[in-house]
């Protein structure tokens, strides 16, 4: 009973290891003067900056409002993505029509496209979302393209001789054999997704953590500039945690990983003992 609690234990706590260690040691080099305030502030001057903005309520709108702005962009970037990648994995024509122009697109750096994105939308909300649905929607179909065509021809054959109807085909092995793909294509578009709107909000921007970041700049306040790039991280980490929830949740029939699952899950009992 105590081995597998302390296994749990070992779990949820090494990951954040490495962070807690870095903040403690920027705080101790803080308060012993070998990094100037005015060049990096302490961890504790970057806290007592976000409660300062948390008072007045602003730290939740910016928060708020780039949320919504990367999920948005996610959104509609994802499903552009998902749904091209299906075809194209799917149907020989679409791959043969849409594919190669595509890929010529990919390789253009999105942020590349900022100055032109402005010029068609402004410093609005749609330029912000623009680039955040442009960059997402890339990885997500390389991955789902090249998840439904590393299916495992076999399966395939077997449901064919089963007589399974090209919808049920698609449904019961198409699709599950290229989930592990896909979900690596999310993971990676979400931190393309916040990459992408740390540069369109401090761009130009009314509202947002991008434009908290921008007036603080210009004031030269670095705790709050800190706490920008901190809330982004923390954003990042979170929107990765729920991306591996997903995971765990819908990988729960593949082989591979209850494996990997397994072999970790030894490998810290062995440690605990």
């Amino acid at each position: 009973m105590w081995k597998g609690k302390n296994s749990r234990l070992i779990n949820h706590v090494l990951p954040w290891l490495v962070p807690v260690v870095f903040i403690v040691v920027w705080q101790v080099l803080g308060q012993a003067g070998y990094i100037a305030k005015n060049f990096l502030p302490t961890p504790l001057s970057v806290v007592e900056g976000g409660i300062r903005l948390a008072k007045t309520g602003d730290l939740f709108d910016y928060i708020a409002v780039s949320t919504g702005r990367a999920l948005i962009g996610f959104l509609i970037g994802g499903t552009i993505g998902f749904v091209l990648g299906l075809l194209n994995g799917t149907f020989l024509l679409f791959e043969r029509l849409f594919d190669t122009s595509i890929q010529m697109i990919r390789t253009i750096p999105h942020l590349a496209l900022i100055p032109l994105v402005i010029i068609w939308y402004g410093i609005g909300e749609e330029a912000k979302i623009f680039l955040v649905a442009l960059g997402v929607a890339f990885p997500i179909y390389l991955n789902t393209f090249h998840g439904i065509k590393n299916v495992d021809k076999g399966l395939l054959e077997m449901g064919r001789i089963y007589r399974l109807k090209p919808f049920q085909l698609f449904t019961n092995i198409i699709l599950p054999g290229a989930l592990p793909s896909i979900l690596v294509g999310v993971r990676y578009a979400l931190g393309i997704m916040w990459m992408s709107l740390i540069v369109a909000e401090t761009i130009g921007s009314d509202s947002g953590i991008g434009y908290m970041a921008t007036s603080a700049r210009e004031f030269v306040q670095m705790d709050i500039v800190i706490l920008s790039i901190i809330l982004y991280a923390l954003l990042g980490k979170l929107s990765d945690y729920v991306a591996t929830l997903l995971e765990r949740r819908w990988l729960q029939w593949h082989p591979n990983f209850f494996k990997t699952r397994k072999r970790s899950s030894r490998k810290l009992k062995r440690r605990a003992l």
